[in-house]
């Protein structure tokens, strides 16, 4: 079998995806090509493939003649890209109720405990991580490579802001709630509840990041 070995773009590529996911780039960031050349210790040819890349995915945007900047998704993006993503991953989320084995759902329950763990104990960066896992457990029950491919290019670009949401008064409890739910119609092999409980799940997470992009609107006002 032919192993087909990632070039050095595609793992630059990869370092400044995650840096920009863990919030060590912030939305906005300038990305000074010299700076991060010497830090990755390669040159700038693969680093400019790198952005090239990031920049199609929609992480990054390019400004003539200023450079390079981690995207920052506008309000508008988030209200175009939600309905969207809710419906695909409701659909993920039917399926996987009609595919699931009991180990399948064995599992789930694994993440689902640790998703609970971290709720209780308000820690949000690895209530994300275990939130995130149970979201990518999903699709792949769905089993459906066409749906898959899609989600994975938009969840890229909420990875963006979805870790924010989950700062909004309340929000954390909510959403455990709705994996909740989304978990016991899994269980029940109820693919129509399935689906429309990871719908509502999605569109309460846009309606904390409204709230708290109303709370900044207030707070510099």
């Amino acid at each position: 079998m032919r192993v087909v070995q990632s070039s050095l773009h595609d793992d630059v590529a990869a370092q400044l995806r995650e840096r920009i996911f863990a919030g060590a780039l912030p939305p906005g960031t300038f990305l000074d090509e010299v700076r991060l050349a010497e830090e990755m210790s390669i040159s700038r040819t693969p680093l400019r493939e790198a952005l090239k890349v990031l920049t199609a995915e929609g992480l990054v945007r390019h400004e003539p003649r200023r450079g390079c900047f981690v995207n920052e998704v506008t309000e508008q993006d988030l209200d175009e890209i939600f309905p969207v993503i809710g419906l695909l991953e409701g659909r993920c989320a039917y399926e996987a109720a009609q595919h699931a084995s009991d180990a399948d759902l064995q599992t789930l329950e694994v993440l689902h405990q640790k998703l609970a763990k971290h709720a209780r104990a308000r820690r949000i960066n690895e209530y994300y991580e275990a939130n995130f896992a149970i979201h990518e457990a999903i699709i792949r029950l769905a089993d459906n490579r066409w749906l898959a491919s899609v989600i994975a290019d938009l969840r890229k670009i909420l990875r963006l802001a979805r870790l924010q949401q989950l700062h909004a008064p309340g929000r954390l409890d909510q959403s455990l709630s709705e994996h909740l739910a989304v978990f016991a119609a899994l269980k029940a092999r109820d693919a129509d509840g399935a689906e429309a409980a990871m719908r509502t799940h999605l569109q309460r997470q846009r309606e904390a990041l409204r709230e708290l992009a109303r709370a900044q609107r207030s707070r510099l006002a």
